[in-house]
Parts: structure tokens; C-alpha cells; sequence
């Protein structure tokens, strides 16, 4: 069956407003006819079950940052600590986490970094005497999530709660820097591997709190394991170290119905079986140092990825609409097949991006239907 394109705002044609997690700008898209629900449609993508269509993250997710989820009281003072994309401050400023770890948001980053000089833990042997772990009791989780699922929240859509640092970006933070946490990964693997299952435990703690909270349908875990070249460590470490409290907190929120996404920057390709093992349904991760093609050719269903347009020129203008739908049929054809494929066009003007999400999902959704023989 061919599904309809729309042309940009044609009259009769039912619209909803949507908004980029990357911007505060809205902007209104087709609204789109599901068979299933936008929750079950992204579990079946993450499971390479027979989604409907390839889930479009501007339509069909809403998002939640840590520095909302979790609001300081009398008791408490500082932040958790994420990118914040859609505020756009204007001058840099800084603040202090919830592990006691400062920072400074720079504006020209669009993202907070460790200030420099800023060191909460100089010997890893001493982590147990030295870090304070967040008592939860003592945060607000309510205030915030009462007033979203009030007025904010959508039952149409998928929910994804973003928890923040992992354990490599939390250790990293309190060693104030990666020269220090790799040598302290080279030379005391002992008491990094004692810090991260203590990290692990807080993490799920962290979870099941929000989860009281919040109907998740995905959960992003951040921790950057590599630079543009390489991993930051071997796979022997991230064995010795990593491997098992990073699964074991994965497996505690899988267990729960919940979609797993793990963010990870860096050319971490070698890490890749590791993640499939892990259980991990989604790897955002960054393009241009990681052959997306070339590994879900060599993996196919085993893992999945959030991306954009495959093949898309970001350092020119939008390309012209017969070009748009050429490169989204593509992405599907090379990354959507079988399921395993969420994210969507990011495009700044409203044409192009109602081109590409038009294009997105009546294409693939006719690919999957080819596939399950309709």
C-alpha cells in the first residue's frame, strides 16, 4: 500500500505541533496515522520485531533531562548535570552537581565542562571516604513530575527519561579529568571496579525512583568511551572494570519493559559486541567515526541505532526536496530494515523537515509492510 506525501501545510491536511529535543523552536508536521501505539511501535523497533514504521523522534517521543527530573530542596544545593540544548544561555556560568563536582556551562560548547582545576577525588583508593553519594531522600522528584504528567505529558507518544552520567563520565567528573581517571584505571583497576558497582547501585536507586514517577518507555544511559580515534581504554579493562556493573544495570531496567539506549561518543566500534552482549537496544553514537552501514551489515538485528538522515551534508544548505526523499529512502533501506532504527531529520527550515518526515514515515512504513508480505 503507498501511504500519502503531504504537501508543506496543505490545506485539510491535520497538523501537530512538534519540537526538536536539540531546539526550542516548534513547528508543525503532518499528523500521521498510527495502527499502534507510538510506544509499542518503538519496542518493536528496539526489539527488530515487526515495526509499522521507522519511530520519528520529533512526532513520536517526548524527552525528559536529568536537570529536570531531579530539583534541589533546603537540603541539597547544586545540579545533576547534562547538555541543556534548548535554554541557550547566553553567558557561561557555573554550578555545582549533586556529587559535588564543579562545572562550567560554556556557551559556545552548548554543553557544561569540568572547571578547570575542579578535583573531588585524587586516589581512587580512598572513593569510599571520600565521595557523597546523593541520599534521594533529600531531592524533589515530585514537583517537577507532577506538574509534567499534569500538563506536559503526552499518552500518544513514547516517554524517554535521559538519567545523565554513567559510570566512566561520573568517575571522570570526580577525578576532575581523563588523565587521572585513565591512570587510575591503569594503575588501580581493584578500586575502580569497587566504585563502579557502588555507581551501578545509585544508578538503579536513581531508576526505581523515577520510575515511580514517570510511565518510561526509554531509558539513555551516557557514558563516553572513546575520542574520534579510538577507545579511551582496552577491551581488557572495560572487561576488568565496566563490563558487569554496566550489564547488571542495563538488565535491571530491560527488566522492567523498558528500551535501552546507551549514548556513547567516540569511534567506539570495537566496543560494539560488547554492547550487543550488554543487552542494549539502541546506541546513539556519533556518525562520522562510527560505519553505521558496515555494522549493521555485519550485525544485522543484534543492536540497534538512533541516527538522522544517512549520508546528509551538514556544513551545507538543506538539499533540495527531490534529494531529501532520495536520502530517506536510503536510510531506510540501509539502516530501518528489519527494525532497529529510530531518530529523524533535524532540518531548521519548516519545508524541508516536513519533506523528510513525510518521506520518512510513508516510506518506511511501506518497506516494513513489503516485509511482512502485505
Amino acid at each position: 500500500m503507498k501511504y500519502p506525501r503531504y504537501g508543506y501545510l496543505d490545506p485539510g491536511v491535520d497538523t501537530v505541533e512538534a519540537q526538536s529535543f536539540f531546539s526550542p523552536e516548534k513547528f508543525k508536521l503532518p499528523k500521521f496515522e498510527r495502527p499502534i501505539s507510538a510506544v509499542e511501535n518503538l519496542k518493536r523497533a528496539a526489539r527488530h520485531d515487526r515495526p509499522r514504521w521507522m519511530p520519528l523522534s520529533v512526532t513520536d517521543i517526548q524527552s525528559v533531562a536529568p536537570n529536570d527530573c531531579i530539583l534541589p530542596t533546603e537540603k541539597t544545593a547544586g545540579l545533576t548535570v547534562a547538555a541543556d540544548f534548548t535554554r541557550f544561555a547566553k553567558e557561561d556560568w557555573t554550578f555545582r552537581d549533586w556529587f559535588l563536582t564543579d562545572w562550567t556551562f560554556v556557551v559556545s560548547a552548548g554543553g557544561p565542562m569540568l572547571t578547570p582545576g575542579a578535583q573531588v577525588l585524587d586516589d581512587v583508593t580512598k572513593w569510599e571516604s571520600v565521595v557523597e553519594f546523593p541520599n534521594l531522600d533529600d531531592w524533589d522528584f515530585d514537583t517537577y513530575a507532577s506538574n509534567y504528567m499534569k500538563n506536559v505529558y503526552d499518552p500518544q507518544k513514547a516517554l524517554n527519561i535521559d538519567i545523565g552520567l554513567g559510570c566512566t563520565e561520573r568517575f571522570v567528573s570526580l577525578m576532575g579529568g581523563y588523565t587521572d581517571a585513565m591512570m587510575a584505571f591503569a594503575t588501580e583497576p581493584g578500586a575502580c571496579r569497587a566504585f563502579f558497582e557502588r555507581f551501578i547501585d545509585h544508578e538503579i536507586e536513581q531508576f526505581d525512583r523515577l520510575l515511580e514517577y514517570y510511565p518510561i518507555t526509554m531509558l539513555t544511559y551516557h557514558d563516553d568511551w572513546g575520542n574520534e580515534k579510538d577507545t579511551f581504554f582496552s577491551p581488557k579493562m572495560l572487561e576488568d572494570m565496566l563490563a558487569e556493573p554496566t550489564k547488571r544495570f542495563i538488565r535491571h531496567v530491560k527488566s522492567r519493559d523498558i528500551v535501552f539506549e546507551f549514548h556513547s561518543c567516540g569511534n567506539i566500534t570495537r566496543f560494539i559486541p560488547y554492547f550487543i552482549d550488554f543487552g542494549v537496544d539502541f546506541l546513539q553514537i556519533q556518525r562520522r567515526v562510527v560505519d553505521y552501514p558496515a555494522v549493521k551489515e555485519q550485525y544485522g538485528g543484534k543492536i540497534g541505532f538512533c541516527g538522522g538522515i544517512e549520508g546528509l551534508d551538514f556544513s551545507s544548505a538543506p538539499p533540495e526536496k527531490d534529494e531529501i526523499i532520495k536520502l530517506v529512502r536510503n536510510t531506510a533501506d540501509v539502516l530501518g530494515a528489519g527494525g532497529g532504527y529510530y531518530g529523524g531529520p533535524f532540518f531548521a527550515d519548516p519545508e524541508a523537515l516536513w519533506t523528510a518526515a513525510c518521506e520518512w514515515y510513508a516510506y518506511s512504513r511501506e518497506m516494513y509492510d513489503r516485509e511482512r508480505g502485505e
